[in-house]
Order: C-alpha cells, then sequence, then structure tokens
C-alpha cells in the first residue's frame, strides 16, 4: 500500500493572500482562531511545540523535518497542490524550494487544484478572487514547460516511466482531451513514457465524458467530500439534511451560532470500508475532519475521529488494496490544518495518528 498524503502549501504569506484576506495572512491565522461551538468541541489545533512554521523564511528545515516524519512512519509520498491559473500561480514556492534542494529526501507528485479562487470560506462564492483558464496549446506548452522540472526530478513519484500527475476537477476542462493528449506527447519527447493522469471522485460532479473517462489512468477518491455526497445511504442523506436544517433554522430565528453541520465519522469509514474499488480506482481516507477554523458555525465537523479509529480503517484499506497492481491510497491530508483534516503532530494528539499510519 503507497500512501500519498496531500499537502498544502499555504504556510507563508504573499501578496494575494495579503490582499484578500489581510496582511500577513497564512493558514495558520485561521488556525489559530479556532474555538469550541459545542460541548466537547476540541478547538483550537495547536501543532505539538507550537512548531507554528513558515515553509519560505523557514523552508527547508520544515520540509526536511517533514521528509523525516514519512519516511520514519511509512508514508509513501507527498502530493503538492498545484495552484495554476494559465500562467499564474499561487503558493508556488514551496515546491521550487523542493526541487531545488535535492538533499531533502521527500517523494512527491503533483495535484493541480484547478479550480475559481472565490470567498466561499465567507459564504460569498459569487466573488472571484482568482479565475481559472485554461487557454489553448501555447498556454498547455507554458504549463508544461513549468512542470518539466519537476518531472525529471528522481525524487518525483512515477508509474512505470510516467510521472503522476492529479487533476481535481476534471469535469472543469472543456478541453482535456486534447490537453491530456498534447501534454502526454511532450512528455514522450522529453523521455518520459507519457503522464499519468489521476482524475478526482470528489463532492461535485462525477466525470461522465467517455473519451475522457478512456484517458485517464486512474480515478482517486478525495474523502471525505466524495462520500458525504455520493456513498451515504439514502437514510443518511436525509438524517444528515435533517439535521442541518433544523440547526440553521434556530441560527435565523433565534439569532444563533450553533455548528449546523455535523455527521459520525463513522458513516464515512462504514461506506469506504463497504465499497468495492473498481480497477482503476484509488481509495481516499481522512484522518479527522473540522473545518470551524475557516467556516466558523458554517462548518462542518466529522465527529467520533481519533488515532484508533483511523489505525483501524488503514487496516482495512491495506486488504482492499492487496495484490492491486497499482495499490495507491490517498490520505486528505498531511497538513490541512484549518480543515482539522493532517496527521502532523499535535498538542493534544501527539503522534499518534503517525503511529497509527505506521
Amino acid at each position: 500500500m503507497k500512501i500519498i498524503a496531500m499537502y498544502l502549501p499555504q504556510y507563508h504569506s504573499f501578496p494575494e493572500n495579503d490582499k484578500w484576506w489581510g496582511k500577513g495572512y497564512t493558514e495558520w491565522t485561521a488556525v489559530k482562531r479556532g474555538c469550541p461551538l459545542y460541548k466537547g468541541h476540541r478547538q483550537p489545533k495547536v501543532p505539538k511545540d507550537k512548531r507554528y512554521y513558515d515553509l519560505v523564511n523557514d523552508g527547508v528545515n520544515t520540509l526536511k523535518w517533514q521528509s523525516e516524519l514519512a519516511e520514519k512512519y511509512g508514508l509513501y509520498g507527498f502530493a503538492f497542490y498545484h495552484y495554476y491559473f494559465k500562467g499564474k500561480h499561487l503558493m508556488e514556492k514551496p515546491m521550487e524550494i523542493l526541487l531545488s534542494h535535492p538533499e531533502i529526501k521527500m517523494s512527491y507528485c503533483i495535484a493541480w487544484a484547478n479550480e475559481t479562487w472565490t470567498r466561499a470560506w465567507y459564504d460569498r462564492s459569487e466573488e472571484i478572487l482568482m479565475k481559472q483558464e485554461y487557454g489553448e496549446k501555447a498556454d498547455w506548452e507554458a504549463h508544461f514547460q513549468y512542470l518539466l522540472p519537476f518531472f525529471k526530478d528522481e525524487r518525483y513519484i512515477k508509474n512505470n516511466g510516467a510521472p503522476v500527475m492529479m487533476i481535481y476537477r476534471t469535469f472543469d476542462i472543456e478541453k482535456l482531451g486534447e490537453m491530456i493528449d498534447y501534454l502526454r506527447s511532450r512528455a514522450v519527447e522529453e523521455g518520459f513514457t507519457g503522464i499519468f493522469f489521476i482524475g478526482g471522485k470528489t463532492a461535485g460532479k462525477i466525470e461522465d465524458r467517455e473519451d475522457i473517462k478512456d484517458k485517464i489512468d486512474g480515478w482517486y477518491d478525495f474523502e471525505p467530500g466524495y462520500t458525504l455526497k455520493h456513498g451515504l445511504s439514502p437514510f443518511q442523506t436525509f438524517c444528515y439534511d435533517l439535521s442541518v436544517a433544523l440547526r440553521h433554522g434556530i441560527n435565523i430565528f433565534k439569532k444563533k451560532k450553533l455548528l449546523e453541520r455535523r455527521i459520525p465519522i463513522r458513516w464515512i469509514y462504514s461506506s469506504i470500508e463497504k465499497r468495492s474499488i473498481e480497477a482503476n480506482e484509488y481509495p481516499g481516507i481522512i484522518s479527522q475532519w473540522d473545518n470551524t477554523p475557516r467556516r466558523s458555525y458554517k462548518g462542518l465537523v466529522y465527529t467520533g475521529a481519533s488515532p484508533e479509529e483511523f489505525k483501524r480503517m488503514m487496516g482495512v484499506l491495506k486488504k482492499k488494496t492487496a495484490g492491486r497492481k497499482n495499490d495507491y491510497v490517498f490520505l486528505n491530508a498531511w497538513n490541512e490544518w484549518g480543515e482539522g483534516a493532517m496527521i502532523e503532530p499535535t498538542e493534544e494528539e501527539g503522534y499518534r495518528y503517525l503511529e497509527g499510519l505506521k
């Protein structure tokens, strides 16, 4: 079982975030403002030894520390979120620092988070911050030229000589088939066997274009959103929607700020456990989830998460992936602190999630 953890690079300040969210904003800004919203709600989450790292100013030391943890606890590699908007980059520096320091022993691949950025954290999704566009061949070539040095890195994860590249929302790209053909042909010209494309199965639309499904090498289940939207039973969905509606109504009519969205993590785990895995499907998993630091009472908490339950589920996935040709499992995430989806050590749990992984 090759466990690849999603990796968020938003732990350094950059001009766009300063403009949109306030001077000096990083992921830690959101994390530190977390607060309990119900009895037993454990917020804020604090990194062990209060290690609020900066991935630019202390990027080399931080990446070395993370790579050492990954090796010690059995993580196969990282999938770095890649924010690329038709020539415009956001949060690219941490991955570029990794590339320029080959002494950091970290296996990794790129996960293109190809969404338009909005103020969704504040329920203002109509306000666009950075629009996602895809362009034509000249734009695809520019993107390929940026990706190529990473593909050539010996640490970059490859599948039979083809660099692995993940695309979060395939259905958003109208000319995806043409783009894939072009990028693959350019990779072959550069000496690779192609590019191994893995598309996301998310909380959004399920890709239904037959020509695209034929061109994508595999699909990863992006949890917990995929199961929440597509994997629960009708009864579970009804119970969840009803509970959200009731709390939302109380908040409106009684001027309260009750946390509107709570769901047992066992519902997600149970669905994953029962689900059959297609030959070209790679299961996903979360350790825990609580995005209230970002979204306050409009957030979502998966209750009942624990290192013990996480360890049990990793054992389940180990059995489910045994003997498969490509036994990738995608963990959401290594360090999504603002969503409470991390396995990095905390003051509260220590290294227990990493120990469960090992």
